[in-house]
C-alpha cells in the first residue's frame, strides 16, 4: 500500500527553515475629506427653535448638494433639541431650547472643499470640522503596500540564507502580521488627520480657503516562512 504524502512543517537538518517579518509603507494622495456640518438653533420658544433650525439645516443641505458630483456621501447624523432650565428658582422652569443637527459631507474635489467649508462657516450659528483626508477602502495604495511588504521578507530571507552559504527553497508559509485581515494601517480620521475647526463669525464674505491635503501613509506586514537549502557548515 503506497503510503500518503507528508508534509513536514517542523524544520529539519534537510530542510532548514527561516522565518521573517516584511514590512511596507506607501505614501499616496488623499482621495477623498469628510467634514463635519454642526448647526444649532437656540430660542423661548420649541416651536421657532425648530423652525429656525430646520431653515438652516436646509441652507447647508442646498450648499453641500450645489457640489454636483464631487460630493460622494451627505448623511444627516445626530439631531437634538432640548430645553434649557434657568438657574435661579425651584421647579422645571424652562429659560430657553436649544437644537443641533449633525451633518457629514465627503467630496473629491478639494478646490471646492474649500469654497465649501467657507461658505459653510459663514452660515449663522454654523460650525465646521475637519477636514478628515481618507484614501477609499480599495485604494491601490494598499495592494502596493502589500507588495513592498512581499518584497522585504524574500530579501531579508535571502540575506540570512547568503549569510550561511545557501539559498532559499521554498514557500512554506506567508500570512499577515495581524491575527485578521491585512496588517494596513494608516491615520486615523480623528487623530493622524489635520482637523481644523471653523465658525461663522461675520456676515461678510470671506475669501475660498486653501485647503493643502495632507498625504496619507499606508503600511503593511508579513510573516513569512521559507525552507532552505541544507548550508555546509
Amino acid at each position: 500500500m503506497e503510503e500518503p504524502d507528508v508534509t513536514h512543517e517542523h524544520a529539519t537538518p534537510d530542510a532548514p527553515q527561516v522565518t521573517v517579518r516584511g514590512e511596507g509603507r506607501r505614501e499616496a494622495d488623499p482621495e477623498f475629506a469628510r467634514i463635519w456640518v454642526t448647526v444649532s438653533a437656540r430660542g423661548r420658544d420649541r416651536t421657532e427653535t425648530l423652525t429656525d433650525l430646520t431653515r438652516r439645516n436646509a441652507r447647508v443641505l442646498d450648499l453641500v448638494k450645489a457640489q454636483g458630483d464631487t460630493v460622494e456621501r451627505l448623511e444627516t447624523g445626530r439631531l437634538s433639541i432640548s430645553p434649557e432650565l434657568g438657574r435661579r428658582g425651584r421647579g422645571e422652569h424652562v429659560h430657553a431650547f436649544v437644537g443641533r443637527v449633525r451633518i457629514t459631507a465627503e467630496l473629491t474635489d478639494f478646490t471646492a472643499l474649500g469654497e465649501l467649508v467657507t461658505r459653510l462657516a459663514d452660515l449663522e450659528m454654523t460650525s465646521v470640522d475637519g477636514p478628515w483626508w481618507e484614501l477609499r477602502p480599495d485604494s491601490p495604495a494598499y495592494a502596493e503596500a502589500r507588495r513592498l511588504a512581499v518584497t522585504e521578507a524574500v530579501r531579508r530571507a535571502r540575506a540570512y540564507a547568503e549569510a550561511l552559504g545557501t539559498s532559499l527553497a521554498s514557500l512554506v508559509e506567508l500570512s499577515d502580521a495581524g491575527l485578521g485581515g491585512s496588517e494596513m494601517s494608516m491615520p486615523p480620521a480623528f487623530a493622524g488627520a489635520r482637523r481644523v475647526a471653523f465658525a461663522a463669525e461675520s456676515a461678510g464674505e470671506a475669501p475660498p480657503l486653501d485647503l493643502e491635503p495632507q498625504r496619507q501613509t499606508v503600511t503593511a506586514e508579513v510573516v513569512a516562512r521559507f525552507t532552505m537549502r541544507p548550508p555546509a557548515l
